[in-house]
């Protein structure tokens, strides 16, 4: 009989955060309403200002790449070849402030779709450090 004290969670151990999280569906989830968010929610403006007229272009390559990033399919990969993050982002004005918003949305969007605690801390963490990089102009 196993001591439940020793007992680990295997999902946070074996599984890749996109299966953890719960595939596909999960995901496209997820940019759904990280896009409605910024859509819809006065607080993203500087961020939602960044993006083209509509979100649905921006909705479909985010898909893509987080699917990959994340451990699944490589369907950015397979579109446009290595995303190349920085380069990618360089015509848009990105500060503090659109970072900061960016991961807000994404931090809210992902508690309100339900995210793991666990895997929300992790993907924070990792989002963090990727939208850092993607800043291109102080403040």
């Amino acid at each position: 009989m196993p001591d439940s004290d020793l007992e680990v969670d295997q999902t946070s151990v074996t599984a890749t955060p996109f299966e953890w999280l719960g595939g596909e569906p999960a995901v496209h989830a997820l940019v759904e309403r990280f896009y409605d968010l910024m859509d819809l929610e006065p607080g993203y403006t500087a961020v939602r200002a960044t993006h083209g007229r509509t979100l649905r272009e921006a909705r479909a390559k985010l898909f893509w790449f987080l699917c990959g990033w994340l451990g699944g399919p490589d369907h950015y990969v397979e579109r446009f070849g290595h995303p190349r993050l920085r380069m990618r982002h360089l015509p848009f004005s990105i500060g503090i402030r659109e970072r900061d918003e960016w991961l807000a949305c994404m931090d809210q969007a992902m508690r309100e779709t339900g995210v793991d605690e666990a895997l929300r801390q992790r993907l924070n963490d990792s989002f963090f450090q990727t939208a850092d990089f993607m800043r291109n102009r102080r403040g």
